[in-house]
């Protein structure tokens, strides 16, 4: 045999996977950086889908998830023809939807101000006490809540009653429990939200105000003609997401401040599916409702995804 001909030559690589190794490399420090947070998904994210099956499983912690009898759907049509799937998902869509609709004008109109204002050390002291309440814990929000709303001792019932009128309990009333829901997540996230479209405003190239200002427009023109505009892109991407977590209501918000009262007004599927599967032990129930959720909210997101591609001509992806 010819040395200089192998008799198992190995395969070319391709140019492709070589051109792919050399940018690899080449970019190395970069793809390092990425590593922890792929790991993240990987391990946090991902790994657990696998145990996602118990949703179709009769789970049984003594037999595992692969010893556990399968029951198919039988969890899904549970929840579907339980008594409470229309109140919880009408409480969620309800909540989630006022949310929505009452939280992203403020954030909007806070960001145009704070990009308006000329002066620069009251728009930073405005940004941090914005900022601040997104900081704090929805236990220390109930305490807030709790020393304003208290039917004897709070501040607006002390009020109510020093004009003769009838103290309003708000926190154990099926009135007024979602209103406060909303408004104090409005109240909460406002100044956080607000970030994103401050940074699209002051992306939005400065000679266009310039330019207006030349041809006579008035500030309330810029703002409607420039920089309505140029948060388009990021409003959109806002609504996309929100409502790609429609079905997610506020679980940690719902459960500090929901009590037996308001349970018809403020039980959320996410606080049925705590009692179900940590009170009660049905695992497979609770899996099944969560999976759900997530079918629920990509579809929403790829439809919406659409539409705002077709009618706005930018989308999330």
């Amino acid at each position: 045999m010819n040395p200089a001909y192998p008799s198992n030559p190995a395969p070319p690589q391709r140019p492709g996977l070589k051109r792919l190794a050399r940018l690899v490399w080449r970019h190395r420090i970069l793809y390092l950086m990425l590593l922890p947070g792929l790991l993240y998904f990987l391990i946090f994210r991902y790994w657990p889908l696998w145990n996602a099956q118990i949703a179709f499983r009769d789970f049984q912690p003594t037999l595992g998830v692969w010893g556990s009898p399968w029951v198919g759907l039988q969890h899904f049509l549970e929840f579907f023809r339980s008594y409470y799937f229309g109140q919880l998902l009408a409480n969620t869509l309800v909540i989630s939807l006022a949310k929505i609709a009452l939280g992203i004008p403020p954030a909007i109109l806070l960001a145009i101000a704070l990009h308006e204002t000329g002066r620069r050390f009251l728009a930073r002291v405005v940004q941090t006490v914005s900022y601040l309440p997104h900081f704090l814990s929805w236990v220390i929000v109930y305490g807030i809540l709790l020393a304003m709303l208290s039917p004897s001792e709070g501040l607006v019932n002390s009020g109510l009653r020093a004009l003769g009128l009838e103290p309003v309990p708000f926190l154990t009333s099926t009135a007024t429990f979602q209103p406060v829901v909303v408004l104090s997540e409005v109240w909460k996230e406002t100044g956080w939200s607000a970030i994103l479209f401050l940074a699209a405003l002051l992306s939005i190239n400065p000679a266009l105000y310039e330019a207006a200002a030349i041809d006579g427009a008035s500030r309330w023109q810029q703002v409607r003609h420039i920089s309505l505009p140029g948060m388009m892109d990021v409003l959109v991407l806002v609504v996309l997401l929100k409502i790609g977590s429609i079905l997610d209501a506020g679980f940690q918000q719902i459960f500090v401040l929901y009590s037996l009262p308001v349970y018809s007004v403020g039980d959320i599927i996410d606080t049925w599916v705590y009692r179900q599967g940590i009170q009660n032990f049905q695992f497979s129930l609770a899996t099944a409702v969560g999976l759900f959720k997530g079918v629920i909210g990509l579809v929403l997101i790829v439809v919406a995804n659409r539409l705002a591609r077709r009618f706005v001509g930018s989308g999330l992806y």
